[in-house]
């Protein structure tokens, strides 16, 4: 066996449908496209999601869910993270700059303190909002709540 022996095995390769190459061929004519209609023109391309005229799924299917156009997004950061920034960098004040600097929240964000965790350290924090049990820790802890 050499290069020039190699074939493909018998049926493995079949010659392409030569279309619209005269009526001879037998694929002349409407070229296997079929008698008018939009299938048969060039350039047809259909719509994703059209289902024939029929209504489509996601026209039949009822839509759901609320967005409220008042909602407030906010960055929740831990009691722990505030007691790991303040013991990494000997704070007694931690307001959004802090947690900036830190990497916690970006310029834009609105950060809210939440209760998870313990907080042992005197700390002065200022956020847009606490949450309750977030309040009672720091208090507890000695320190001082400034909403922003």
């Amino acid at each position: 066996m050499e290069l020039h022996n190699l074939t493909p095995a018998a049926g493995s390769v079949k010659t392409a449908k030569r279309i619209g190459r005269g009526a001879g061929s037998g694929l002349g004519g409407t070229s296997t496209r079929g008698h008018k209609g939009a299938k048969s023109r060039s350039g047809y391309s259909k719509k994703i999601g059209f289902e024939g005229g029929q209504m489509p799924m996601q026209r039949r299917l009822p839509k759901f869910g609320f967005k409220n156009i008042n909602h407030v997004e906010y960055k929740a950061i831990n009691l722990t993270v505030l007691q790991a920034l303040a013991e990494a960098k000997n704070l007694e004040k931690i307001g959004l700059t802090e947690l900036r600097e830190a990497g916690f929240v970006n310029k834009t964000a609105l950060v809210k303190i939440l209760g998870n965790g313990t907080l042992t350290a005197k700390l002065t924090v200022e956020a847009n909002a606490f949450s309750k049990s977030a309040e009672e820790a720091i208090t507890a802890a000695g320190g001082t709540i400034v909403k922003i």
